[in-house]
């Protein structure tokens, strides 16, 4: 299926929605000569500038942003999440990409694409960025809440892949994301997870290399972190925020004086293409791993550029059959 179908793209999903997204989707046609199919309400992606060339498929339903994800899933099955997921089933599509309800594009993955077989639950990864370094990545960031060892462990093979196949690393470094270095350190949950991934062979693919801790999570020391889905959806916020009152800081600080903006003009050369590697824009979203198709989850006020790095991503993973190569992982 890959290179013949269209990617689904959410034109409804997104706090810039369907403008933004939209124009992403024509911009990914144009400069980089992906084919994408918009999924939306046709009035109001006629509304927004119209989809050019690009077809649509219509959907009248949306589901809102702090809507419940399942409730919203179940009800409303003409929302676009969920005519996204099926064009992906159906063959329409060979990917999906959505900035909307983060709950709701997982739950209308897994219920209608469907998880692939071994796969207790899904999982979010999320790449995290490292000025000068391939990007770490993080899972799960939010899809499971309450976890069990197990489904750690299928976290870290699962992650594995992800890093082999976006980032060409041939055996990741794996860590569990704790409260100190030590075997010892932690929650029972860790506890037991490290032991049971502290027992698995070269045959794992990876190598783990332990515990590491919040500091070392924009650091180069691991190629994928392992957590929950509630500590990781926390580390993950609290890393946005961080930066992003560290950008606010730092730019305002070199407007404060003459002398300071002199600097400014000096610096800024150097520290522009820093601010660029931390933008999550750039990083094309975080993948939903575990489901039977792949789907790109784009941060919620994701803007046209933010949308076009997702469309890329997600063509790539599908070129490079990702899918088939989490379900070998999984199976072995």
């Amino acid at each position: 299926m890959a290179g013949k179908w269209p990617i689904a793209l959410d034109a409804m999903g997104g706090d810039r929605a369907p403008s933004e997204i939209v124009s992403g989707g024509k911009k990914a046609v144009s400069d980089f000569g992906l084919s994408v199919i918009l999924v939306g309400d046709p009035n109001e992606i006629n509304n927004s500038g119209g989809p050019g060339s690009l077809p649509v498929i219509p959907a009248s339903e949306v589901i809102a942003m702090d809507e419940d994800p399942a409730k919203g899933v179940r009800t409303k099955k003409d929302s676009s999440l969920v005519r996204c997921a099926e064009a992906v089933r159906d063959g329409k599509a060979k990917a999906m990409v959505s900035a909307g309800n983060t709950g709701a594009a997982m739950a209308s993955a897994l219920f209608r694409m469907g998880r692939l077989s071994g796969v207790s639950r899904p999982a979010i990864a999320s790449p995290l960025p490292i000025p000068g370094h391939t990007p770490t990545v993080l899972l799960d960031s939010g899809a499971n809440a309450e976890c069990q060892a197990e489904w750690l462990v299928q976290f870290a093979q699962m992650g594995a892949v992800f890093s082999r196949v976006r980032y060409e690393i041939e055996r990741p470094r794996v860590a569990l994301l704790s409260i100190g270095e030590e075997p010892t350190k932690g929650s029972p949950l860790i506890k037991e997870t490290h032991k049971m991934l502290a027992a698995l062979g070269p045959s794992s693919g990876f190598d783990f290399i332990g515990n590491v801790e919040g500091r070392d999570l924009l650091d180069s020391v691991a190629d994928v972190i392992v957590t929950d889905g509630f500590t990781g959806n926390v580390a993950l916020k609290t890393l946005e925020g961080g930066l992003k009152f560290v950008m606010k800081t730092v730019l305002g600080a070199m407007s404060a004086t003459d002398e300071a903006k002199a600097a400014a003009e000096v610096l800024l050369p150097y520290l522009l293409p820093v601010a660029t590697e931390l933008d999550p824009e750039t990083t094309g979203g975080a993948m939903l791993l575990g489901v039977d198709g792949v789907c790109i989850i784009s941060h919620g006020s994701s803007s046209a550029t933010a949308v076009v790095n997702a469309l890329k991503v997600a063509d790539e993973l599908v070129e490079r059959d990702i899918v088939a190569q989490v379900a070998a992982a999984i199976k072995s």
